[in-house]
C-alpha cells in the first residue's frame, strides 16, 4: 500500500504580478485551500487500531520506515475543463507508478512522497500561478501537463526557476528539446503522424487533409504531417477549427471541397462526439479514407457504423502492450478505468522516483543527469529517455475496431501492428 498523502489544490485565477516575469515572488496571504485523502474511517471490517494485523505486520518490517521528512511534488494538471477526463486518466496512472515504482512504500529513502495536486483547467496563466506558488514553497520537481499550450508556458518557467518539469500528455513537439529541465511522460505528435504514416500506401502525390483545431496541439499535429508525409511527397491541407466551435458543418465541408486522398483528424476535449457526429452525418467516412488517434475509451462508440472501417494510430489503449508492468498497472487503475493517458501518469511516477532515488530534490541538476538516457521498462513496453533532447522513446501502436456498441465497454480493438519504438522516434530536436 502506498504510504503517500495526496492533497488537492484549487488553483486561483492567474494575476499579472504572478506571471512569468515575476516567477520569483510568492504570495504568503493565498489561501491554502487543501483536503487530505489519508482521513478515511477503517471499513468494519478492517482491524481496529489495538487489533494488530499480522500479515500488515509482516510486510511493514520488510519495509524500511516512511516516516522521514516528506518530499513534495508539484502535479499541475487538469482535472476539469474539457480536458478534465485526460488529467483524471493521468492522476490513476500516477497513482499506480508510484506504488509500482516503490514497491508499495510510497517513499524513497524512507521518505514519503507529497504529490501536491493542482487543477489548472487547461488554462496557461492557471498553470503559471500554480507553478509559481509551489516553487515558492520550495517544491523542485513539477509534473502533470495535460494541454499543449500550457506545456510550451510551463516549460520555459522550469529553466527560468531551475526546477524539473515533466510534461504530461500534452502532445506538442514543441516541448522535446526545449530546455534541459523539461522532460515529458507521454507521446509526442511526430510519434502519432509516425504511427499513422504506416498504414498509408502512395504518400507521393497525395492529398492529406489535417483536420485540427485552432491550438498549439493542432498546429503540431500539422507541423508533423509536413515532417512525416509531406516529406514524402504528400501535400498537407489543414482545416483549422477554433477551439471553441460546437458547429462543424462548415468545417467538414471544406474536407469535401477539397477532395483529399487521406482525411488525418488530431482531435481533444468533449466536442469530439459532435465532431464525430459532423462527419458522419456529411459522409466523410463514405467518401474518403480516414485515420485518426484512437480515443479514450468514452469516444470509442462515438465514431459509429464507421468505427470498423477506420484504421486508427494508437498512444495506448490497455489490451495494446503485452507485458507485466501493464498487467500490473491495469490491475491497480481497473480495466474498465485504464484510459489514454493512463500510461503518462505511470511513466512519470516512474521518472519521479529514478530521479529521486539517483538524486534527491535538492540536486535538479543529479536528477536531470539520472533522467538522460534512462531505458526502462514502462507499460507500454521499452522505453528510453533519449539524452539529447529528452524525447521519450517509446512503442506505438495501429488498431481497427471489430464492432460498435453503445456501451463502450462491450467494444473490441484489435491490434494491427505493434512498431518498434525507434520506428517512430522523431528527429533529435536542437
Amino acid at each position: 500500500m502506498v504510504h503517500v498523502r495526496i492533497r488537492t489544490v484549487l488553483a486561483a485565477v492567474a494575476a499579472a504580478s504572478l506571471l512569468l516575469t515575476a516567477c520569483g515572488d510568492t504570495d504568503d496571504t493565498a489561501t491554502d485551500t487543501t483536503t487530505d485523502a489519508d482521513a478515511d474511517e477503517p471499513a468494519d471490517d478492517e482491524p481496529a487500531d489495538d487489533e494488530p494485523d499480522a500479515d500488515a505486520d509482516a510486510a511493514d518490517a520488510d519495509e524500511p520506515a516512511a516516516d522521514g521528512e516528506p518530499i513534495r511534488v508539484g502535479i499541475i494538471t487538469s482535472t476539469s475543463g474539457f480536458l478534465g477526463a485526460y488529467g483524471n486518466a493521468y492522476l490513476d496512472g500516477l497513482e499506480a507508478g508510484l506504488d509500482h515504482a516503490t514497491d508499495g512504500s510510497g517513499a524513497v529513502d524512507g521518505r514519503p512522497i507529497e504529490f501536491e495536486i493542482v487543477d489548472d483547467g487547461g488554462e496557461p496563466d492557471q498553470a503559471i500561478s500554480a507553478g509559481v506558488d509551489l516553487v515558492g514553497q520550495g517544491i523542485t520537481i513539477l509534473a502533470g501537463s495535460v494541454s499543449s499550450g500550457v506545456a510550451v508556458q510551463m516549460a520555459p518557467f522550469a529553466e527560468e526557476n531551475q526546477v524539473l518539469f515533466i510534461s504530461g500528455p500534452a502532445a506538442t513537439d514543441a516541448v522535446t528539446g526545449i530546455n534541459d529541465y523539461t522532460f515529458r511522460s507521454g507521446r509526442q505528435s511526430y510519434q502519432d503522424v509516425a504511427a499513422a504514416a504506416s498504414l498509408v500506401e502512395d504518400i507521393d502525390g497525395s492529398t492529406v487533409v489535417a483536420f485540427v483545431q485552432d491550438s498549439e496541439f493542432g498546429a503540431a499535429n500539422i507541423g508533423a504531417l509536413e515532417a512525416v508525409l509531406g516529406e514524402q511527397g504528400a501535400t498537407i491541407e489543414p482545416v483549422e477549427v477554433p477551439i471553441s466551435a460546437t458547429e462543424f458543418t462548415p468545417f467538414v465541408q471544406q474536407v469535401s471541397d477539397i477532395d483529399p486522398d487521406l482525411v488525418f483528424v488530431a482531435w481533444a476535449g468533449d466536442t469530439a462526439p459532435a465532431m464525430w457526429e459532423s462527419m458522419g452525418q456529411q459522409g466523410v467516412f463514405e467518401n474518403f479514407p480516414v485515420t485518426t488517434g484512437l480515443g479514450d475509451i468514452a469516444t470509442w462508440p462515438l465514431y459509429g457504423s464507421a468505427g470498423p472501417d477506420i484504421q486508427f494510430l494508437s498512444h495506448y489503449y490497455s489490451t495494446a502492450p503485452d507485458n507485466e508492468i501493464n498487467d500490473s498497472m491495469v490491475e491497480a487503475v481497473g480495466a474498465d478505468q485504464t484510459d489514454l493517458f493512463t500510461p503518462d501518469g505511470f511513466v512519470a511516477a516512474q521518472m519521479i522516483v529514478r530521479a529521486l532515488t539517483e538524486a534527491g530534490p535538492d540536486d535538479v541538476d543529479g536528477m536531470i543527469a539520472a533522467l538522460e538516457g534512462w531505458e526502462f521498462e514502462g507499460p507500454k513496453g521499452t522505453t528510453t529517455i533519449r539524452a539529447g533532447d529528452h524525447a521519450l522513446i517509446q512503442p506505438m501502436f495501429t488498431a481497427s475496431m471489430l464492432n460498435i456498441d453503445d456501451d463502450p465497454t462491450n467494444i473490441e480493438v484489435e491490434t494491427l501492428e505493434t512498431l518498434d519504438p525507434e520506428a517512430t522516434a522523431p528527429p533529435e530536436a536542437g
